[in-house]
């Protein structure tokens, strides 16, 4: 059983919790191979886990992950996988990049609103003075 590994090492590894594990378990992105109560996982599933930790980090939905790593095995296979992947990372740069834009719109509102502030606080400060 050499070529498996341990839920204990997977989460090691990767710094996840068994929960974490579990739960990607439960959404069918990973399928351990069971020994009566115990989990072993495939170099696959580390592979997968690894796709989905990136896929999290890039901001993809679970759901998005599990149909990029699916289309490795069906037609258009590779090709089409990371043709998919290439739109997934450009609509999300898309988005980010329109949050930042509305991030420095507010930014920019805030430092208007305080600068009135401060103005209204100077000018409410001469009259007390």
């Amino acid at each position: 059983m050499a070529d498996y590994l341990t839920i204990t090492e997977l989460t090691n590894e990767f710094g996840l919790t068994t929960r974490t594990l579990r739960f990607y378990e439960d959404e069918g992105l990973i399928k351990p191979v069971r020994r009566g109560r115990q989990r072993l996982y495939r170099p696959s599933d580390r592979t997968r886990l690894k796709l989905i930790l990136r896929g999290k980090r890039l901001g993809l939905s679970l759901g998005e992950i599990s149909e990029v790593i699916d289309m490795y095995r069906q037609p258009p296979g590779e090709a089409g996988q990371l043709a998919m992947l290439m739109e997934k990372i450009d609509a999300r740069r898309k988005d980010l990049r329109q949050k930042l834009v509305d991030i420095e719109e507010t930014i920019a509102e805030l430092d208007a609103v305080e600068e009135s502030c401060r103005v209204r606080l100077t000018e409410l400060g001469d009259l007390k003075g």
